[in-house]
């Protein structure tokens, strides 16, 4: 690839487009895995132009929005604290906890920082040894690496003042967990595929047999997205049931090995609470026995809090797709970037977020 405008070309879209409306003689629901996705499909209008063949349900697909809000107010408590010094990626800031977010916490003197990368935090921490610097690790398979990474440099550098909110969440779980649901609606999906870089393919494939639907791993331009839905369609109409690759260019069957081995080491799998979903077994990573001095939930002692999730947010019936964002009564109303309820309208790859972003005040194929 040269160009991103190779995978954005209006004559090729429609030629898929085409093939699609050729294919399909019924519309099918789709559910796209990642919040990117999500994002890339409204703002190109993909579910409008594929309104008669398509229904795409948006789902649990941005680490942001199922980080847990009983998390959001351990690191919130952290944070608050005069000796911390709080680091995150932006996207965190505006999620409100119960009562707060981020970005309140620093008003009022928190030291809360925006880094571009984990090891901006191992850093601090190298020129701050009289503080204690916290990283806010959130993130699906994709940017666990990168965490993993300065884990890893932090014992390797002695530094016992860093550690780390680990709130890691695994995608193949959170698919079962959709397709194993009693009003689940979902008749293929999209695969993320920067997860697939990482981890490979391989996990997709028991969830492919066991359910009998057709998973394409897919890309996150326009045309990546409309690949992946004609691959979709051919098999639905088909009657099949395969696992098939749309994002060779960056997917291998194996992933990454020395990603897969840094997370292997570093991390183990646990049970995790989804905010909005409930807890999924298996479906997350918290740090390994060896790793365990890096806990930053243990190391303050907020492991214990819990909290309960506010009934007027309906955010988890939107990760689950079983609830478009204009459909919620909040919605743009007491709910906006301004005024969040949930996380899917602050964060970068939520879907409320998108709609509300796009002015897409009713969902495609809805007079």
């Amino acid at each position: 690839m040269r160009y991103l405008d190779e995978f954005r070309d209006p004559a090729l879209a429609r030629r898929l487009l085409d093939a699609i409306a050729a294919t399909a003689t019924r519309r099918w629901t789709v559910m796209e895995v990642c919040g990117g996705q999500t994002h890339s499909i409204i703002r190109n209008g993909l579910d409008q132009l594929l309104a008669e063949q398509v229904e795409f349900i948006h789902g649990p697909g941005c680490p942001v929005c199922v980080t847990p809000l009983e998390t959001i107010d351990r690191a919130l408590a952290i944070a608050a604290r005069p000796e911390v010094v709080f680091c995150s990626f932006g996207d965190m800031l505006r999620v409100p906890g119960s009562e707060t977010d981020l970005f309140s916490v620093k008003a009022r003197g928190g030291d809360v920082r925006v880094v571009y990368s984990p090891l901006d935090a191992v850093r601090l921490a190298e020129e701050h040894p009289d503080r204690e610097v916290v990283f806010f690790g959130v993130g699906f398979e994709t940017t666990a690496p990168a965490n993993a990474m300065a884990v890893l440099a932090a014992r390797d550098r002695g530094l016992r003042n860093f550690s780390m909110v680990v709130s890691h969440v695994l995608v193949p779980p959170a698919m079962t967990a959709v397709l194993a649901a009693p009003d689940n609606r979902v008749e293929a999906f999209l695969a993320a595929g920067h997860v697939c870089t990482v981890m490979g393919t391989s996990q997709y494939a028991p969830l492919v047999d066991a359910f009998r639907v057709p998973i394409v791993v897919a890309g996150f331009e326009p045309l990546d997205l409309l690949d992946g839905v004609r691959r979709a369609v051919a098999q639905l109409e088909a009657g099949e049931a395969r696992l098939e690759n749309a994002y060779a260019r960056a997917v291998r069957p194996e992933g990454n090995p020395r990603a897969r081995a840094v997370l292997d080491e570093v991390f183990e799998v646990c049970d995790r609470a989804w905010r909005g979903i409930g807890v999924i077994p298996a479906s997350g990573w918290r740090l390994a026995p060896p790793f365990r001095e890096f806990d930053a939930e243990a190391r303050f002692d907020v492991g214990g809090l819990r909290v309960s999730e506010p009934a007027e947010c309906h955010s988890g019936e939107v990760l689950r797709g079983l609830l478009k964002p204009p459909d919620c009564p909040a919605f743009g109303t007491t709910c906006t970037p301004r005024t969040p309820l949930g996380a899917t309208m602050v964060s970068a790859e939520g879907a409320c977020a998108a709609y509300y972003q796009f002015r897409r005040l009713s969902p495609a194929g809805v007079a």
